[in-house]
This record gives structure tokens, sequence and C-alpha cells, in this order.
């Protein structure tokens, strides 16, 4: 049984706040979930700035002294759940082959099931006040409450207990940011879709965001000003996605930079009308093909981010940016 508290995106600050504020939460919800399948084995995994927290957390629990505690480092693909797993068992926190599952065959071949810790921490609630507790907040497609971190515009990251269900704009105003201004908002992190200002009263939920190829994911918001291009702001996630490669695979190791390069190229300004198709094409083959889902991602946020900032393409394109006001009424008429 493993909490995973790697927390390897780098936009979200949930985990952390959760082992700093009630890791005993998390505990209860570890050996909760440990028990119930009769695991053999109890480990709790995090990065090395928690890890004196977590570990003080468990020296304290006559009933947790079988947790064993692992430090992995701070990197996008820590989280991912084969690299925690990986990296328990000594070897390097990078992902492992998708088609293994590790309720079948996890941590030394053995069953394993994994959990982030902010489920494990919701388990030891219900498990403590039942389900019909739970249930009362929320709506019923998404029960309960989630940890959510907005952060981007003028706001500093800033972590929410939030009811399910509610809107972007909501989330957004009781993170105590506002939607004045905004030009989109990043949801699901940077393996998220970009969302048009003009639809945030958009629920986080499957269902809503669906049509915009977006996910709840680990519920992350960043929040792009409309004086801020999004070609830019897309162009360094898709470069920093492609340096945080595991490089076990061709479309990690030479796709992803590949297409970070091309959008590069369009986020700079270079007026090649062939860009934005070559970027598809990339995308298209990277897709469902990698060792992992970071191919995937990372095409998701790109794609995303042609269709969402059109105008700013055909901006750039054009030689200006709509972001820095230049061309704005030509690319509009």
């Amino acid at each position: 049984m493993v909490a995973n508290g790697a927390e390897g995106e780098p936009r979200s600050a949930k985990d952390a706040t959760l082992l700093a504020a009630s890791p005993h939460l998390v505990i209860d919800g570890l050996l909760l979930a440990g028990r119930a399948i009769g695991a053999a084995e109890f480990h709790l995994v995090t990065t090395a700035a928690r890890l004196p927290n977590v570990s003080r957390a468990v020296a304290e629990r006559a009933d947790a002294v079988a947790i064993r505690v692992h430090e992995v480092p701070e990197a996008f693909l820590s989280g991912e759940a084969s690299a925690v797993i990986r990296a328990i068992g000594g070897g390097p926190s990078l992902p492992r082959d998708k088609a293994m599952r590790l309720s079948s065959s996890g941590l030394g071949g053995r069953p394993t099931l994994l959990h982030n810790v902010e489920t494990l921490a919701q388990t030891a609630l219900i498990a403590r006040f039942g389900a019909t507790w739970f249930r009362r907040l929320g709506t019923e497609s998404e029960p309960g409450t989630r940890l959510v971190t907005v952060s981007g515009g003028r706001l500093a990251p800033t972590v929410r207990e939030v009811v399910g269900g509610m809107t972007i704009a909501s989330l957004v105003e009781a993170a105590g940011g506002t939607t004045d201004g905004l030009g989109a908002v990043l949801v699901g992190g940077y393996h998220g879709a970009w969302l048009p200002a003009t639809h945030l009263r958009a629920r986080l939920t499957r269902q809503e965001l669906a049509p915009f190829g977006a996910t709840p994911g680990a519920g992350i918001l960043v929040l792009l000003d409309s004086h801020r291009c999004g070609l830019r702001e897309s162009s360094a996630i898709a470069n920093y996605l492609a340096e945080q490669s595991a490089r076990q695979c061709g479309p990690c190791a030479n796709g992803l930079p590949k297409m970070a390069e091309v959008l590069e190229r369009l986020a700079r300004g270079s007026r090649d009308a062939s860009l934005p198709a070559e970027v598809r094409r990339l995308a298209a083959l990277v897709r469902g093909r990698g060792s992992c889902h970071h191919p995937d991602g990372t095409a998701q946020l790109v794609l995303s981010a042609l269709t969402v900032f059109a105008s700013d393409v055909d901006a750039h394109l054009a030689g200006g940016c709509l972001a820095d006001g230049v061309l704005a009424n030509e690319v509009a008429a």
C-alpha cells in the first residue's frame, strides 16, 4: 500500500500543504486502506522538503511503525505512479511501460495499491464520519470537497479546500483572485488544457471540461492575464516538459523537443505559415506512442494552446502579438 505525496507538478501545492498541516490524516487513510486490502507493506513517498515533518508524524504514531517513508526528487515525472514504485524499489524516479498495471505487478512484482495523499486523507474522513456526511456538500456527480491550487495572474500560489462542482470563476474568487482581466485559465496543470476567459462559468467537472479537452486533474488552475501572450506561456511550458522527459522512448526523447522547438518559433514571431500544421503533425506522432503518458499530456497542452489562442497564432504569423497590442485591429478585421 503506497501513499503518493511526490507532487511533481510544479503548479500544485495541495499535497505539500496537506502533509504540512495534516500528516496524521494521511497516515490514517494509508493504514485504513492498507488494512482493508491486507497489505503486507506500507509506504509513504514525498520530497526532501516535506520529509522531516512526515517522518516526525510517523514516529509519533505507535500504529504506524510499519510505514516506510521514502524521498523522491522534485521532478515532474517523479509523481507518476509507476515512477513512485520504481523509486521505492531502489530504481530511478522514472515511469515504466504504461501497459503494466500496478494492481497486477507493482512493488517487487506484487499487487500494489497506490493513492494520492489527498485521496487517503478523504478516505480517513469518510471512515470517521460516514458517506452521508461526505456527500452533504458538493453535487451528485462531484460530492464532498477537494483541494485546489490556484496561481498566476497577480495571485500568489494559494491552496483552498472547495466544494465539488464549483465553477472556475468561483474557484478563482475563493482563492482571493479575480476574473477581471483574465485571458484564459490553464486547468489541470502542465498536462492540462487552456480554458478561454469566455467560459469561466464552466464547472470543475469532467463533463463540463470535456469540450475543452480538459479534466479536473490534480485540481490546478493557472491564471493568465489578458496582457500576457498565451503562445509564449505555452511555449515555455512545452520546453519545460520536453526537458523533463524520461527519454526512455522516441516520442519523449525526440518528439517532445521538436514539438517544443516548432511552437517556440511560432511564439517568437516566425511568419512561417506552415508552423501550426507542423505542431499538430508532431503532436499526432507522439500521442499514444510513448512508454508513459508524458507525450500525451504534453501534446494535449500544446494543441489546446493552438485552439484557444488561435487569434494569437494569426497575429504572430502576421508579424505581431495581440498581448502586446500589435496588429490586434488588423488581425480582427
